[in-house]
């Protein structure tokens, strides 16, 4: 199990909508022919039970989306 800081969602609406409110709050995408999309990405944690998304912290979010937290994720060995 590996240790992050971040922000963990129980639904993948709830992870979209923090996306979206990071976006909103930086202004991405500026215009239609811009590179980046998002400020920030969820990503899945397929192997804990149960299993939810999160975002990893990263402190341009502090501001949008509050203090983190500390949670554990199961990592594939693979990615050790």
């Amino acid at each position: 199990m590996q240790f992050i800081k971040g922000y963990k969602y129980s639904t993948e609406i709830k992870a979209i909508a923090a996306k979206l409110q990071c976006n909103e709050y930086y202004g991405i995408p500026n215009n239609i022919n811009d590179v980046t999309r998002n400020w920030v990405d969820y990503r899945f944690a397929n192997l804990n039970e149960p299993q939810f998304f999160y975002i990893v912290y990263d402190d341009t979010l502090l501001p949008v989306l509050g203090e983190p937290i500390n949670f554990g994720i199961i990592v594939p060995e693979i990615y050790i």
